[in-house]
């Protein structure tokens, strides 16, 4: 009953909400008659508080319009590329008609950015993906909050949180060749997850995994965060957060951990700081200083949209991660999509280099807590990990503001850069091409248009069709074969017809 509890008293609050909003606006109006009393610059903070206080807080755009590039302005494209039940996969698509500079964001290293389910929406990595854009094709994961997902769409779990992040790491791959991974916070544990059962399989894993502030090893330098997922046994969340989505909303009925009270957790973390935030807020309004203003509600704007997780997954995570620590003892098992159970073992990765970051001040994820991945990936080489404490920094401080982007990101970047390798079809189409002569037949004509486009591939292919003997074989009479220059651009064909069967020359390129 507490979700329509909540929702109830939130729609009434709401005319008072818009009243505050509007009386704010009417008496902050300098032209306004109500403007020339003393005291209006303080009653306007106070209706203006009482609003941003009272108001719904949805979720965010992440407004990226262009990034600057070596000094060019470069337009960014925001699509959704893959859309899931419970995420969709977001691509910034980047656009410039300067051709020095598309040459060079075309070579850049793509970058599949998960973003954290714990409360907040991905737009919380804003600062993240806008800084990431100036060197990256940059991916990241958007999940959808639980209460608008119907009941039709089915659970989400824990496992399925990995499965997706396998298949959007196999998207990126198939585009690029191969691709590089970022987690933030919470997903370190399910990425880490995620790239062992693609190592175990045998299958292509990242060029490199960036892990940052996330609970690996829960056990270590435990937060406040962690003693509350110790100290209350799995029954009590399951009694005391978890409730069902009200009818007004399309996921009514599921089972979730509203947004509503995950919020109620953050602001009981730091209350004084929150309060301090608001007073400070309510000065600067009456001083007119708009630009502190402004960054106030540019950050509880995104601070205060909050979402709904399905309580599966949420209940799911207390267990694996803060009162089993399954990943760092070697019991989790993970249920594919097909339904087979598997084992996480994060020693099975042999080719992804591995960056952990961790902020000295973190009172989130402890010191020690995402180091971690670095004892469980003993596959890795050693020259193939490293690991960097960000001096000063909180836990928001590792990815988003200054200490971010001074800090954190050049070790991320230099990272990313030392371990990326350049697409194959790139080297290949760099690579000189000679002509020599190779048969071919006509059934295979599309096989030798194909040649065309890559030199290596028509070798090899021409050489196995060659082996093959056709079921009633017919003989040219005559070899029709004209010398090669050193360099062309076509191949030459020559077609001598013989009964009904055509037989082709082709002077295809060599290496």
């Amino acid at each position: 009953m507490l979700y329509q509890i909540y929702e109830t008293q939130r729609a009434m609050m709401e005319p008072f909400v818009d009243f505050a909003k509007a009386t704010s606006k009417v008496l902050a109006n300098t032209k306004s008659p109500f403007g020339q009393n003393p005291m209006v610059q303080r009653i306007s903070a106070g209706y203006d508080l009482m609003y941003r206080l009272g108001k719904d807080y949805v979720k965010p755009a992440f407004g990226i319009q262009t990034v600057e590039v070596n000094g060019v302005a470069v337009s960014i494209n925001e699509r959704t590329e893959v859309n899931k039940p419970f995420c969709d996969l977001i691509r910034f698509k980047r656009f410039t008609d300067d051709v020095e500079t598309l040459t060079h964001l075309k070579g850049q290293p793509a970058v599949l950015i998960v973003a954290p389910l714990s409360g907040h929406y991905a737009t919380l990595l804003r600062d993240t993906v806008a800084t990431m854009l100036k060197d990256h094709k940059v991916y990241i994961t958007d999940w959808k909050n639980a209460r608008t997902v119907p009941l039709s769409e089915g659970e989400f779990h824990l496992d399925d949180y990995v499965n997706y992040v396998q298949e959007f790491i196999r998207h990126v791959q198939a585009k690029y060749g191969n691709c590089h991974v970022m987690s933030v916070c919470q997903p370190t544990v399910p990425v880490l997850a995620a790239v062992s059962l693609m190592a175990t399989r045998g299958e292509t894993t990242p060029l490199s995994m960036t892990m940052m502030g996330g609970p690996i090893d829960a056990r270590l330098a435990p937060t406040a965060v962690n003693d509350l997922a110790v100290n209350k046994p799995h029954s009590w969340f399951v009694n005391n957060v978890i409730y069902k989505v009200p009818a007004n909303f399309p996921g009514a009925g599921r089972m979730v951990y509203p947004g509503f009270m995950q919020h109620a957790g953050f602001v009981a973390m730091n209350p004084q700081n929150h309060r301090n935030s608001h007073f400070d807020y309510f000065n600067d309004l009456i001083k007119g200083d708009n630009s502190s203003t402004e960054a106030h509600r540019k950050f509880y704007d995104e601070y205060n949209a909050v979402l709904d997780m399905d309580a599966n997954y949420y209940l799911e995570t207390i267990d694996v991660v803060f009162q089993d620590f399954k990943l760092v003892k070697g019991t989790w098992d993970v249920k594919n999509v097909d339904g087979k159970l598997e084992r996480v073992k994060p020693a099975d990765i042999t080719t992804s280099a591995l960056l952990t970051v961790e902020g000295e001040l973190d009172d989130i994820s402890g010191s020690g807590q995402t180091h971690a991945a670095h004892k469980l990936c003993s596959g890795i080489a050693a020259n193939a990990r490293e690991h960097f404490e960000a001096k000063g920094a909180g836990h928001y401080g590792i990815f988003s503001g200054r200490r971010w982007r001074e800090q954190v990101y050049p070790e991320v970047k230099a990272f990313i850069t030392a371990h990326h390798v350049a697409p194959k079809a790139a080297v290949k189409a760099a690579a000189p091409a000679v002509a020599a002569p190779a048969v071919v037949t006509a059934l295979a004509a599309p096989v030798a248009q194909a040649a065309v486009a890559n030199a290596s591939v028509a070798q090899a292919t021409i050489k196995a069709l060659a082996k093959v003997t056709p079921k009633a074989p017919v003989k040219p009479s005559k070899v029709v074969a004209k010398p090669a220059p050193k360099v062309v651009s076509k191949p030459l064909i020559v077609e001598k017809p013989q009964s009904k069967v055509k037989t082709t020359w082709v002077a295809a390129p060599k290496k």
